[in-house]
């Protein structure tokens, strides 16, 4: 099995942007909900806490038991993860003045620090926050700040456990795949995953699971279902049979377009007309939600 980097996911918008830029780093991830860490896995390189909807000290906030995880894998808190890992250490975390969102830049940089190699005093960085870091716990080092924020970047001393303020995953940190790069170094990543191996071994591994065994796939005419109908009709062909319901609410000529388009994907297809059926239990419904 290949090594993996495991991201926390604590609801933020750009939790799978995270992901899509450690891929690009080859190198494999798993984005799991914050409470789910797969305390089992063998091959796990490192983690990364994503930044969340939430501030640390709401009562609804998620909070995740980080005791088994700290100290045992490299650890990067991006945004609400930086101030997770201080606010759970001991440290202040508090609404800022003004919210904190847009492009800034480093004003300070720890040159020695191994997640900071190769940034420079100058370098332009994205931030989305409404709360700052007002007081560090003993042992939490400053590595990087900018005008206005003192703790842009922290290392917590004698543990492989780094926070930053800001998101080094979206376009406008302009060395964030550089410090997410510094970071895969540090797990001591081989960085030799490919997307194209990742189909090779999934098809491998579901021939070797599924044998002569059937398989019915609900499609929704979406980019999950279909890519997983791809991946299993490489895998088992005719012994996967596809069913895409068309109930009535689809845009208009989605369904025929949808299938046609499945049939040049040389999938085994059956489509339902169910629009009679939905719109008789919905008669009168007209919330969305609902």
């Amino acid at each position: 099995m290949h090594e993996k980097l495991i991201i926390l996911d604590f609801g933020s918008q750009t939790t799978q942007l995270i992901g899509r830029r450690v891929r690009e780093l080859n190198m494999y991830c798993e984005i799991v909900p914050y409470n789910k860490f797969p305390h089992d896995a063998t091959d796990v390189k490192g983690v990364i806490l994503s930044g969340s909807p939430y501030s640390v000290y709401d009562e609804n906030a998620f909070k995740a038991d980080l005791t088994e995880i700290r100290g045992k894998y490299p650890v990067l808190g991006i945004c609400y993860g930086a101030q997770f890992l201080a606010y759970t250490s001991g440290g202040n975390v508090e609404p800022a003045n003004s919210r904190e969102y847009g492009r800034a830049n480093l004003s300070h940089i720890d040159g020695e620090d191994e997640l900071l190699k190769g940034i420079h005093v100058g370098s332009q960085i994205w931030m989305s926050h409404g709360d700052t870091i007002t007081v560090l716990p003993d042992k939490f080092k400053v590595i990087a700040s900018t005008d206005d924020v003192r703790a842009a970047a922290y290392h917590v001393e004698g543990e492989q456990t780094w926070g930053v303020q800001f998101h080094p995953e979206v376009f406008h940190s302009t060395d964030g795949t550089k410090l997410l790069d510094n970071f895969l170094n540090i797990c001591g990543c081989a960085k030799d995953w490919t997307s194209a191996s990742f189909i090779e071994s999934t098809v491998a591994e579901l021939k070797e699971q599924l044998g002569d065994d059937k398989v019915i796939l609900a499609l929704s005419g979406g980019v999950d279902s279909s890519v997983t109908a791809v991946l299993l009709n490489k895998a088992i062909g005719k012994n996967l049979t596809c069913i895409f319901v068309d109930h009535g609410l689809l845009r208009k000529n989605e369904f025929e377009n949808v299938m046609r388009d499945y049939e040049h994907l040389g999938l085994n297809v059956i489509g339902v007309n169910a629009k009679d059926k939905f719109y008789k239990e919905l008669a009168g419904v007209t919330e969305p939600e609902k």
